[in-house]
This record gives C-alpha cells, sequence and structure tokens, in this order.
C-alpha cells in the first residue's frame, strides 16, 4: 500500500512543480503560488489518509511576517505545516534539493530561502535576502532549527547556525509544536501508516532585545523549551 501511495504522491508533485513554474512566471506577487502551496500539501495528506489537528493559529500576528520555528521528525511535517500555516509562509532549503527536477527548480525560483550550508558567506547572503524578501513580499519563514529530521521523534538540540535568521530579523518568533510525525514516517523509513498530525502555533516572541550572543543563545533555548511543552508525544 505504501508503493502505492509514494507512487501517487510522485505523480502529484511532478504535476504540481509543473503549476507552480508556471504560476512563478505569471504572477509575480506569489498569490497563486502560495494557494497552490495548500492545495498541494492537502493532497498529500489526503493520498496518505492522514488527518491534521491546529491550535494556537490566533497566536499569530496578521499584520506582520513572521518567522516559525518547528521540531522536525518526518518528511510529514512541511505538509503539515504547508496547510495549517494562517499566512503567506515560504521555507528555508538545503541548495541539494534544488538539484530534483521540476520539484526543486520551483523550490529555488519561488518565494523560499535556498541556504549552501557548506558556504558560510553565501549562506549569510542568503540570510540577508530572506530579510528584504520577508518585509517587501510579507511573507513569513519556516525554519527547522534543529538542523535535520529527528531519529526518535525527540526535539534535538538546536543549531546556532539553524536558528541564526530567527535572531537577526525584525520580525516575531513562533515557536510551532509538530506532534505526531514520527510515527506516520519516520526518518530512515519508506513506509507511511494512517495517522493524525497536531500543529500548535504558540504566542509570538519578539526579538528586538537581542542584542549579544549570550542573549541569542537563550532566545534559542525558550523557543525549544516552548516546542517541547507543547508536543503531544
Amino acid at each position: 500500500m505504501t508503493i502505492i501511495k509514494l507512487t501517487l504522491i510522485s505523480i502529484y508533485t511532478i504535476i504540481c512543480s509543473i503549476a507552480a513554474l508556471i504560476f512563478i512566471v505569471i504572477d509575480r506577487s506569489h498569490t497563486l503560488y502560495f494557494k497552490l502551496s495548500k492545495v498541494f500539501s492537502g493532497g498529500i495528506l489526503l493520498i496518505s489518509g492522514i488527518k491534521v489537528t491546529t491550535s494556537g493559529t490566533e497566536n499569530v500576528p496578521k499584520d506582520t511576517p513572521c518567522v516559525y520555528v518547528s521540531n522536525h521528525s518526518s518528511m510529514f511535517d512541511i505538509p503539515a505545516l504547508q496547510y495549517t500555516f494562517p499566512n503567506r509562509a515560504g521555507m528555508v532549503f538545503k541548495k541539494e534539493l534544488y538539484r530534483i527536477p521540476i520539484f526543486g527548480w520551483q523550490l529555488k525560483w519561488g518565494p523560499y530561502i535556498m541556504i549552501d550550508r557548506e558556504n558560510p558567506e553565501k549562506a549569510l547572503k542568503s540570510i540577508e535576502q530572506a530579510k528584504h524578501t520577508m518585509a517587501d513580499q510579507n511573507i513569513s519563514v519556516l525554519l527547522f532549527a534543529e538542523g535535520t529530521r529527528s531519529k526518535t521523534g525527540e526535539v534535538m538540540p538546536f543549531k546556532r547556525g539553524a536558528f541564526y535568521l530567527a535572531a537577526r530579523v525584525p520580525f516575531p518568533i513562533i515557536p510551532v509544536s509538530v506532534s505526531g510525525t514520527a510515527k506516520i514516517m519516520p526518518k530512515g523509513e519508506m513506509k507511511i501508516v494512517k495517522g493524525t498530525i497536531h500543529v500548535h502555533y504558540d504566542k509570538p516572541i519578539y526579538t528586538e532585545d537581542v542584542k549579544s550572543k549570550p542573549q541569542e543563545l537563550q532566545l534559542m533555548e525558550t523557543v525549544r523549551e516552548i516546542i517541547i511543552k507543547n508536543k503531544k508525544d
């Protein structure tokens, strides 16, 4: 059954990625792109037999972009988050994904932020680009501050480099707790198990007073503790 689901997901991803590339060309406001992201993520969840519940969306500010900082333990974190975002939100993604034909192309040319983790100078330039993209186009950004997926579902220590953007842009941080995805498709496994994912959006944390490295590290740990507190598994 998983093979059938993965085959359908692959076909669906190619179709939606082609549509995304077209929308990028004809609609520079990215309105169609973000509408498609909802359709795409909803379709992935439907094909996989997964339900999503949410809480705390009322905490997300409506008048400013924000930085969503979420835990990460499964590939299904991404469609669950995309499907439930209460505003326009892109992602920070590693440049290796750009090499995936069609899907990777729409990531690079869409309203997302590509990071070269092997080149610190280019990574910093990407962060500067993210600041302008968020401000000019009113686009929020999703970060996985653990840097990679957790094998156990537990929230791993945050990496300062992965958290850097959250502490350096003049927009609030929204801690996001995703529960249930580790059981649906754990890291390293190609098996999809039906289940329910819960996404909780916590209250915004404003970063204007974060001026030093110790304050940045304390902020990082505070966000991590909130995410852990709100996880349901």
